[in-house]
């Protein structure tokens, strides 16, 4: 079940039988998921502005012009994480141009610190509707972002070498995977196959 939201900025887009030199109404109506009305309800409370503005910033935000597949992810790891969620990512095979039919569709999901990544949050969205990426399953992996100065794991160099930034809260998803690269470039993390697989180890 959705529900309806109606905000006072924006364009609701003219009627068929309105000129199209008519001026937008600057109100429209928006039709989500109760659990991220909820979660946008809390966040406005908590910045201490209206809904209505707090949803026009975060229409105004970088990283909100998704497509439908890409979109329908963000907003399902928003309804778990709320405002404690730091940034999405797509990785893995298909980010590389390696995927087949039986891959799936590698999403990291970076939670603030204060969120526990437990199983709770998996149980929540395998609990919604299964999602998809191009016919691949979306897999999710919660995670924390990586602490300022610390030696990359494995993930973290993948993550920085071929991840792509779905959506990311300020810069700090992008400031930390270039220190990764620059670590990467120092050698501090070494990538490597087998059959045919990266994975990464520690130098030294």
């Amino acid at each position: 079940m959705l529900s309806d939201t109606t905000f006072a900025s924006g364009d609701s887009g003219a009627s068929p039988e309105a000129p199209e030199s008519r001026a937008p109404s600057g109100r429209f109506v928006l039709r989500i998921d109760p659990g991220l009305h909820g979660t946008l309800r809390e966040g406005a409370r908590a910045a201490g502005v209206s809904l209505n503005e707090y949803c026009a910033r975060k229409l105004a935000s970088p990283g909100v012009w998704l497509d439908e597949e890409a979109a329908a992810i963000v907003e399902r790891a928003a309804s778990i994480l709320g405002e404690s969620l730091v940034g999405v990512m797509a990785f893995g095979s298909w980010v590389r141009g390696e995927h087949d039919a039986t891959s799936d569709f590698d999403i990291l999901l970076i939670a603030a610190d204060d969120v526990p990544v437990a199983r709770q949050l998996y149980r929540r969205w395998d609990d919604a509707p299964e999602l998809s990426w191009q016919g691949l399953e979306v897999q999710p992996h919660f995670v924390h972002l990586l602490p300022e100065g610390e030696v990359p794991s494995g993930l973290w160099g993948e993550v920085a070498t071929d991840g792509v930034i779905l959506l990311e809260r300020g810069f700090e998803v992008s400031r930390r995977l270039a220190e990764v690269r620059r670590r990467i470039a120092d050698g501090d993390i070494v990538r490597r196959f087998a059959q045919g697989q990266p994975y990464w180890v520690r130098s030294g």
